[in-house]
């Protein structure tokens, strides 16, 4: 009896296993059941604010799918701009974003990275910025599209300072708005293993995912408008496969704290703007920091400054009263220095 109890185990463990391997799931599919409220790993349960497109190409060995938005304009100008998400966000929280340039006749793309958003999630992939790059380049080759202008958000800012290192001669401005890795956390924080990543974002909550985006990206301050910011992270927590969510979420953090670009900043030739929300006080490594350490991390008036500097015939524009999300905060200001640079 025990023999034949372990072996319908083992194969359903197998069966388990199987699925969990197989290919990205389009977004027709219909979800595996789960509780209410949970959100499929690439979200074929919710709903962005545009049209959602897949480039589907191969990588490092595997088929994947890229998701991403590409929104015309009325009475377009010509010109492309592709906004870059930072790593606790996706395309969808653009909008705002993409409807402000819409109106100033730009065409908007913006894609979710693989990892993130309903692009796939693999089980295994060796995450670089430079691979991050080349998937979007490779995105913009497939539209047609040669030359555009980025708007890269937190991580989204170091992926835009990587791409056009890579590809200057593709990027016509570069905007930066409150990116990470101004500064190398490397020289602050002890390193923490993919597998400790891992364990901590297992044990992430809703309550947790708040307290952080809370003290990190506001200051301290939460406003129910907040609350769509934490829509998708708290509604994957509540899938079966959250591990896979869990997973690559360790293996990006990786990638962020152990990639730095902060030491390239004087390579850049592109023209750049640097919008900066003074409140933030994001650090990837500040919580596994000394406590004397973790005060000096993510001081924003201070690495901006440094930034513009590092980068020659840069501007800055300083957002008093934001956070991270300037863009959030203070959209008016935010859109119209972004506005004034595109121009």
């Amino acid at each position: 009896m025990k023999i034949r109890v372990l072996s319908t185990l083992f194969a359903l463990s197998l069966l388990v296993s199987a699925c969990a391997s197989s290919g990205p799931v389009s977004e027709m599919t219909k979800p595996v059941p789960s509780p209410q409220g949970a959100l499929h790993p690439e979200l074929t349960n919710y709903n962005y604010p545009f049209s959602v497109n897949f480039f589907e190409f191969e990588s490092q060995s595997q088929k994947l799918r890229m998701a991403y938005v590409d929104v015309a304009a009325a009475k377009p100008n010509g010109r492309t701009i592709v906004l870059l998400h930072g790593k606790n966000f996706s395309a969808s929280y653009w909008a705002p974003t993409i409807r402000a340039l819409n109106a100033d006749g730009y065409r908007v793309i913006a894609p979710d990275q693989i990892g993130f958003g309903k692009s796939t999630k693999p089980d295994h992939y060796q995450y670089t910025f430079q691979q991050l790059a080349a998937n979007t380049n490779a995105l913009l080759k497939s539209l047609g599209i040669a030359r555009a202008s980025f708007v890269g958000h937190s991580m989204g800012g170091m992926l835009g300072v990587r791409y056009a290192l890579m590809f200057p001669e593709a990027v016509e401005k570069l905007a930066l708005v409150n990116p990470i890795g101004l500064e190398d956390w490397r020289l602050l924080a002890p390193y923490r293993t993919i597998d400790e990543n891992y364990a901590a974002e297992l044990k992430a909550t809703p309550e947790s995912i708040k307290q952080y985006q809370s003290n990190a990206y506001f200051g301290g301050d939460w406003k129910p408008e907040y609350d769509a910011l934490i829509e998708i992270p708290v509604g994957w927590l509540k899938h079966p496969d959250y591990r896979r969510i869990a997973w690559n979420s360790a293996l990006t953090t990786d990638m962020a704290f152990t990639q730095p670009v902060v030491y390239e900043f004087p390579k850049l030739t592109i023209k750049t703007l640097l919008i900066i929300g003074q409140r933030d006080k994001t650090a990837i490594g500040k919580a596994w920091a000394t406590q004397a350490n973790a005060a000096k991390m993510g001081d924003y008036p201070r690495l901006g400054r440094a930034a513009q500097r590092a980068i020659k015939g840069s501007k800055l524009v300083e957002i008093l009263g934001a956070g991270h999300l300037p863009q959030v905060e203070k959209f008016d200001a935010y859109i119209k220095a972004l506005r004034d640079f595109l121009k």
